[in-house]
C-alpha cells in the first residue's frame, strides 16, 4: 500500500472499487493506467492519464487544477482527427522515474471546479475513452488493476506534493543519496535541519550534546511549548522527534564530536558545521579533509552599535582539491568580534538567513540549482545589506 492510502481517501477509493488501474507514485502523482483511446490511424491503443494530487495530510483534497497530462499519443475521435478540445500543450515531460508524459489537457467544469479526484478522473476518461468504443466495444478502461508503489525506501511519512506540483521530482532526486551530517544543532543547525529534513536525502545525523533551553527556542525554528521546555530535551533529541514526524531519516547522536568519535563521519557524503569555533572545530575539519567529504562551515560575527547591533554573516564551502583555500575564512579560535554573539542574543532571522545561504550552496553544488560561480565564501554585511561572493577566498 502506498503512502498515501488510497482507503483513505473516499475518491481514490471510489477509482479504485470501479475498477480503474490506478497508482499513486512516490513523487505525489495519479497515475489512471489502461485507458483506452484512438490514435490518428483510427487504432485503439492504450494510454495513461496523469494528474498532480492536492493533499490534505495523508488524504486527497479538492483538485486545485483542472488540468491533466497524458501518456501516448495525442487522442483522436473515432475518425481518426484529433480531440482538439482537450489540447493545451504538448512536449515531453519526464515527472518521475519512470513516468513521462507526451501532452497536456485542460477541460474544465461549467463555472466550478472539479469536486474531487473521481470526478475529474471520470470526466476525462469518458470523452476519451467512448471513442476507442465506438472502434472496439470491448474497449475498456475498468481493468481491475490495481499497481501500488513500494515505499519502503521512502524518505518521508506522507507524500511530497510540493516537488510535484513543481514538476521538479527529478531535479529533486539529485540529493537522493546523501548522507548529510549537521554538526551543531543551535541557532543556524537548527533552521539546516529545517531546510535539509524537506528533502529526499538517504540520511540526516544531528550531532550535538547540549540541552534544548528556553533561550534556544528564540532562536530555533517552530515554537516548544512550556511543557516540552520543561522536560530539558537534548537538542538533537528535540529536534528529531520534532523532524521525525516528516522525514524518516533522521538520527540524533547526544554528542559533541572530537578526537574519539570522528569516525562516525566516514560514511557521510556532506557536512553542515554550525558549531563554535574553538581546537575541536580544528579536528574536525582535518578528519573531513582526510575522509574527502566536502562541507560547508557557517558563522555569524555580531557587535553592538550604540544600541543597535551589526555584524556578518559567513558561509565557506570546502572542496576536495580546494581545501587551503576554504581554510582561509575558516574561523578556529575566539574573538572579540563574536563575543556579542555568544550571549545568545536573540537572531533567528540571522540564523535562518545563515542557514538558507548554506542550504543553497549544498544544492548549487549536488546540482539542484544552477551553479555559474561556484563560490567557496559568501558573506552577508547587516549595515550595508551587502551579499559578496568569493571564488577563492584571501
Amino acid at each position: 500500500m502506498s503512502l498515501l492510502q488510497i482507503s483513505h481517501s473516499l475518491d481514490l477509493l471510489r477509482l479504485r472499487e470501479a475498477g480503474y488501474n490506478i497508482e499513486v507514485t512516490k513523487g505525489g502523482y495519479l497515475v489512471v493506467r489502461d485507458v483506452p483511446y484512438v490514435n490518428s490511424a483510427r487504432v485503439v491503443r492504450q494510454g495513461a492519464l496523469v494528474s498532480k494530487l492536492d493533499l490534505a495530510g495523508d488524504r486527497t483534497g479538492a483538485p486545485g487544477d483542472h488540468t491533466m497530462m497524458f501518456v501516448g499519443e495525442f487522442p483522436c475521435l473515432a475518425d481518426g482527427s484529433p480531440m482538439e478540445m482537450l489540447r493545451h500543450s504538448s512536449a515531453p515531460i519526464k515527472l518521475d522515474d519512470g513516468l513521462e508524459v507526451q501532452h497536456k489537457f485542460s477541460r474544465k467544469p461549467l463555472n466550478r471546479n472539479y469536486v474531487d479526484y473521481f470526478e475529474k478522473v471520470e470526466a476525462y476518461v469518458a470523452l476519451i475513452s467512448r471513442e476507442a468504443a465506438v472502434i472496439d466495444s470491448t474497449a475498456t478502461p475498468l481493468t481491475f488493476q490495481v499497481i501500488e508503489p513500494d515505499d519502503s525506501d521512502y524518505p518521508f511519512n506522507y507524500l511530497d506534493t510540493a516537488s510535484a506540483r513543481a514538476e521538479i521530482n527529478v531535479v529533486a532526486k539529485k540529493l537522493a543519496d546523501e548522507r548529510v551530517a549537521i554538526v551543531g544543532v543551535g541557532g543556524t543547525g537548527s533552521y539546516v535541519l529545517d531546510l535539509v529534513a524537506k528533502t529526499p536525502v538517504r540520511e540526516i545525523h544531528l550531532f550535538d550534546k547540549d540541552g534544548f533551553s528556553t533561550h534556544n527556542a528564540f532562536r530555533a525554528p517552530g515554537a516548544p511549548s512550556v511543557e516540552e521546555l520543561r522536560t530539558h530535551p537534548r537538542k538533537t533529541r528535540y529536534f528529531e522527534s520534532c523532524y521525525s514526524k516528516m522525514n524518516r531519516r533522521i538520527t540524533a547522536h547526544e554528542e559533541d564530536l572530537g578526537a574519539s568519535n570522528l569516525d562516525v563521519l566516514h560514511n557521510m557524503t556532506f557536512v553542515f558545521l554550525c558549531m563554535d569555533r574553538g581546537p575541536e572545530k580544528k579536528i574536525i575539519v582535518e578528519k573531513l579533509e582526510e575522509y574527502a567529504i566536502p562541507f560547508i562551515d557557517v558563522g555569524i560575527g555580531l557587535y553592538r552599535h550604540g544600541d543597535s547591533l551589526g555584524g556578518q554573516l559567513r558561509v565557506t564551502t570546502s572542496l576536495p582539491g580546494q581545501r587551503e583555500s576554504a581554510r582561509f575564512s575558516i574561523p578556529f579560535g575566539g574573538t572579540e568580534a563574536e563575543a556579542e554573539y555568544d550571549k545568545d542574543i536573540q537572531v533567528a532571522e540571522l540564523n535562518a538567513l545563515n542557514a538558507c545561504l548554506a542550504v543553497i550552496r549544498w544544492k548549487k553544488f549536488r546540482g539542484f540549482y544552477l551553479d555559474s560561480e561556484q563560490e567557496q565564501l559568501t558573506t552577508y554585511t547587516i549595515a550595508f545589506n551587502l551579499l559578496n561572493s568569493e571564488d577563492t577566498p584571501s
